[in-house]
């Protein structure tokens, strides 16, 4: 460490070094399992800061080659034929031998760390390398900075494997490895440190923070020292001329809101268009590629080509003459030009894209307030930085790194109270527009459902239906306090469902109304409407929403159980979610995301060690139909792992007394050699899925 700080860390700037002489000071090493964590980040800060300059030199290259082609044919017809051998290539790779490398990349990562503990294989550190850079140097619009991520992602898991790390020490890794590729890419460590904590992990937490930072420190070493100490772009230190300009900077954060959730429908909406078709990958990705180029003849610059950095240096500088027209039409064909590239399903970043499209509509802003208030908006380049920053946070939902990478790149405090502003407005509309972020909203159509962006929220993927109670205990509104106490005794309920003479649902009464009604003396004769909780005021429940809704809503009062009624008729009573049903949910989501779990390892686990996954399906005259598990246990392979059944399309965890019907779904996990003696047990034939 102290070789760290007064050798090589001399290249960086003071805030970084301040940064890191406090995790020093705060992690002494006390024990040599300390050391070997912390050794471990610093040897993924500096394979990914070196993965980085390799990834940025293979770029040079191919865009020269790109260039030689262009001179060689003719600009347009090199172009075009260089984007669609890219495109033939990178699809075959990745059909070929890394599914993972499609697309950004970081919502892989954000997979892995969820479902997988951090596990991701080595060969895509390599093949993420190749596929961006043919992509982004042939001209593909796409980011650098989200395939510098995943190599980085990948080294930290590939190493956390290698020392047989914990599934927690492998996922802090990987962070690692992501905070050294921001830190790599723009030159920021403290805000590479803060993406991984935020977006990787969505988990801000002390104990494993020195490690990220120390790893992103790393990278930006190595960076700096190959690459030289210059960030992505120059940021000139803009100050806020006028209080007044905060009301532009409002409209702005609310402008890179609408913008931000537009590029991510846009851009999915194009990759399920293009999943879709019955083509072959590299076909999908030849095309993409080649729309791509035909969308950036349409600018006589063809600014919309690769990450698009130096034109942000422009829009940040203020040093470029464009009109209003010509400024949306780069907005709009920046994010049609990344949807054909990515969506196809070629490799590359969606950090750039947003950045590029945020100073864009950020400079839009400035110049209409600068030709509108002359004297209040003299700086339009100060609104094109902070664009930049709210429309990046308004797609990831990361409104901290958004900041921090900005003011890590210009170094000045000036502009941090519209910053924050625009990057906080931005983020919490772009959340009540659409509740996806562009990392999360890939993983949601695998079905994968993340809260906040990493961990599984379990109880999204329970249906109110599959777990409500059907056993209603029922009061009419016009029973006495008498009978009221008696059907309370006689149920053994804390609650009961109110309805009217109609057999409506009036509403709920506990035992604490009635308690309350003895309390004040009420006569015997008073009808529980009196004293019941009306439907007016009732939180309810419907079968086709999630028990994850329907917790949120009983939560927020402490409630202890909720009617589910019809939502075409709401006093229509279906069902009552109790907290009993809520454990019921909770065993049911986690049997899913088992189930997830495995079926997305299954590819890399099968063989390994002689154990895999194996699916049987049981046929109505099979032996296992009607007994329980318990029963055929004797027969059972000794070292047989009944992992789930599938039922009429719901999950359930086996237990000793779970009895097999027919139809189900058997998942086991086994060694191989032992594959018939299960399907023996199970069955008289073998029906392998």
């Amino acid at each position: 460490m102290a070789f760290l700080v007064n050798g090589p860390l001399a290249v960086l700037g003071r805030e970084q070094q301040k940064l890191l002489s406090f995790v020093r000071d705060a992690y002494a090493w006390k024990t040599p399992e300390e050391l070997i964590l912390f050794g471990t980040a610093i040897l993924v800060g500096l394979g990914t800061g070196l993965g980085a300059v390799a990834f940025i030199w293979l770029l040079g290259q191919i865009g020269g080659l790109t260039q030689w082609m262009q001179s060689l044919l003719g600009s347009v017809a090199g172009l075009l034929l260089a984007m669609s051998i890219a495109g033939l290539i990178v699809g075959y790779v990745i059909d070929r031998w890394a599914s993972e490398a499609k697309g950004h990349g970081v919502p892989e990562v954000m997979e892995a760390v969820a479902l997988r503990g951090g596990h991701i294989r080595p060969r895509v550190a390599v093949l993420k390398v190749l596929a961006s850079s043919i992509t982004i140097g042939t001209g593909g619009s796409a980011g650098r900075e989200g395939p510098i991520v995943q190599v980085g992602a990948a080294l930290g898991s590939t190493v956390g494997q290698l020392f047989h790390f914990s599934g927690d020490r492998v996922r802090t890794l990987v962070a690692c490895g992501a905070a050294a590729g921001i830190a790599a890419t723009f030159n920021a460590p403290i805000a590479g440190a803060i993406f991984a904590q935020e977006v990787i992990l969505n988990n801000f937490t002390a104990r494993y923070f020195g490690m990220v930072v120390i790893s992103g420190v790393a990278a930006s070493i190595v960076s700096r020292a190959l690459l030289g100490d210059k960030p992505a772009f120059l940021v000139p230190a803009y100050p806020m001329n006028h209080l007044a300009e905060l009301a532009v900077y409002v409209v702005l954060g609310l402008l890179a809101a609408c913008v931000a959730v537009l590029f991510i429908r846009v851009l999915y909406k194009f990759e399920e268009s293009f999943d879709s078709r019955p083509l072959p990958l590299y076909v999908r990705t030849t095309v993409g590629m080649v729309l791509t180029g035909l969308v950036a003849l349409l600018l006589p610059g063809r600014e919309v080509l690769g990450p698009g950095l130096h034109m942000i240096g422009e829009a940040i500088a203020g040093d470029f003459n464009m009109g209003l027209g010509l400024m949306a039409a780069l907005l709009l064909l920046k994010m049609l030009a990344t949807s054909f590239t990515l969506g196809a399903g070629n490799s590359g970043g969606v950090f750039a894209p947003s950045l590029f499209m945020g100073a864009i509509l950020g400079g839009i802003v400035g110049q209409v307030a600068h030709d509108l208030w002359p004297g209040i908006v003299t700086n339009p380049g100060a609104y094109a930085i902070v664009g930049m920053a709210a429309v990046f946070a308004g797609a990831a939902r990361a409104p901290i790194t958004a900041v921090l990478i900005v003011f890590e790149m210009s170094g000045d405090y000036k502009l941090i109270l519209p910053l924050m502003l625009a990057t906080v407005i931005s983020t919490f509309l772009a959340e009540a527009i659409f509740k996806e972020s562009i990392y999360t909203l890939k993983l949601r159509m695998k079905g994968v459902h993340l809260q906040g962006g990493r961990d599984v929220d379990i109880m999204q993927g329970v249906s109110v239906t599959e777990v409500m109670g059907r056993d209603l205990h029922t009061i009419s509104d016009s029973a006495t306090l008498t009978q009221l106490s008696d059907t309370f005794s006689q149920t053994r309920s804390h609650g009961l469902l109110v309805l009217d003479p109609a057999g409506k649902l009036w509403g709920i009464i506990t035992v604490t109304d009635l308690d309350r009604a003895v309390a004040e003396k009420m006569p015997r004769a008073t009808p529980v409407s009196h004293i019941g909780t009306p439907f007016e005021r009732l939180a309810v429940a419907y079968p086709d929403e999630t028990i994850g809704d329907a917790l949120a809503r009983m939560s927020v009062r402490g409630f202890g159980r909720l009617p589910v009624v019809a939502r075409q008729d709401r006093g229509q009573l279906l069902g009552i979610i109790r907290r009993a049903d809520i454990i019921k949910a909770y065993n049911v989501g986690l049997a899913r995301r088992a189930e997830l779990q495995h079926r997305t390892q299954r590819t890399q686990l099968r063989n390994l060690d002689g154990t895999e996954f194996v699916e049987v399906v049981l046929g109505a005259d099979d032996s296992a139909i009607g007994k329980s598990i318990q029963e055929i246990s004797g027969a059972l392979p000794q070292d047989a792992i009944l992992v789930s059944i599938r039922r009429n399309g719901r999950v359930l965890i086996p237990h000793g007394t779970s009895r097999f019907e027919a139809g189900d779904l058997v998942t086991a996990f086994i060694h191989t050699q032992d594959i018939d003696a299960l399907v023996t047990a199970l069955r008289q034939q073998t029906q392998l899925a």
